[in-house]
């Protein structure tokens, strides 16, 4: 999904309207809901969007997903049956955040109906983790589109933290990987990336002016093909992973985070650069190109050049104590050095 956070955002057509289906595809929704397979093919006429119908959906409805009106208990302990196995659409016109607290701590798979962006904001932050997502039933283009543009460009967050460097020293040559995307970078933004999870480096973007080559804000020269890189979900990949049209995260210097979309992976042979930094008595490196062009990121969001670098000076990452497994976070004895 293309959310942040991997939060689902459907808009419900019921009755069919082509005025909010053109609303919800020009806005970033992951899936159009009709009530029928005629007008799976009108949404399928105006663009490429998966559809939820009763009749050869992509998502085929009472099948992969279901509608539930919660009353009380009773709809409560049906919901989390229904959840265990499939999607679950969430109703009721006479909410409190009580019932659906206990449903989004017992069950995942639930997707929440809205009708105003109100009810968006209060459905995605139920215990600070929220629904799966959030199915719009409004009419209204123009509240459709408050909604999307909302859910798309409400940042998560992520805590980042200064890192002292302790050392830097030159390598030999290796494979590096540039990371092109489908956005524009500026100032304090970048991609976090490091040899291990427990502590990903803020590389910034190429947005910066300088002698040597022209800017090009929608790329981050990561770092070594085995190094991880933060994606969507709160997980990681290999570099050597990524391909066109993947996703991965961009961060800013406070911590902000929102997807973007992979437009190129560029992997040249390049010299590379050891960094180790200390946090808390904890040792961390990473390994980059070096080159003047590539930078890590201050706590005040500016760009500092790895071979500007030195003993002393702070910069930031993101550190974690679990260890992942195909990317997962996990709570396991890992070390990785």
């Amino acid at each position: 999904m293309t959310t942040v956070g991997g939060k689902k955002v459907w808009v419900k057509i019921v009755p069919w309207n082509k005025e909010v289906a053109t609303t919800a595809l020009e806005n970033g929704a992951d899936a159009i809901m009709v009530e029928s397979g005629q007008d799976r093919d009108k949404v399928k006429a105006l663009g490429v969007i998966q559809v939820a119908a009763p009749e050869n959906g992509d998502i085929v409805t009472g099948t992969d997903v279901v509608e539930c009106e919660i009353k009380g208990q009773e709809d409560e302990n049906k919901i989390i049956s229904f959840a265990r196995s499939k999607l679950v659409i969430v109703r009721t016109s006479d909410w409190t955040i009580i019932p659906l607290e206990n449903l989004v701590a017992q069950t995942g798979n639930l997707l929440m109906e809205v009708k105003h962006l109100s009810e968006a904001k209060t459905f995605l932050g139920i215990l600070e983790k929220g629904v799966d997502g959030i199915v719009i039933d409004s009419q209204n283009p123009g509240v459709v589109k408050e909604i999307l543009n909302w859910v798309k460009s409400a940042a998560s967050h992520i805590a980042l933290s200064k890192v002292v460097i302790k050392s830097i020293r030159p390598l030999g040559m290796g494979d590096r990987i540039c990371v092109d995307t489908c956005t524009m970078m500026g100032q304090g933004e970048g991609m976090l990336v490091g040899n291990s999870s427990a502590a990903l480096f803020l590389v910034h973007a190429e947005s910066i002016e300088n002698p040597y080559v022209e800017p090009r804000p929608f790329r981050v020269n990561a770092g070594p093909v085995h190094a991880y890189i933060r994606v969507p979900h709160d997980k990681t990949r290999y570099l050597s992973e990524l391909k066109s049209g993947d996703e991965v995260i961009i961060a800013n210097h406070k911590g902000e985070l929102k997807t973007a979309i992979v437009g190129r992976i560029k992997r040249e042979r390049r010299p590379l650069l050891f960094i180790e930094a200390v946090s808390e008595n904890r040792l961390v490196n990473t390994i980059v190109q070096n080159a003047e062009t590539i930078r890590l990121t201050a706590s005040d969001g500016k760009p500092v050049s790895v071979v500007e670098l030195k003993e002393g000076d702070e910069i930031l990452a993101a550190l974690e104590s679990a260890g992942r497994h195909f990317g997962h976070k996990i709570e396991e004895s890992i070390d990785e050095v």
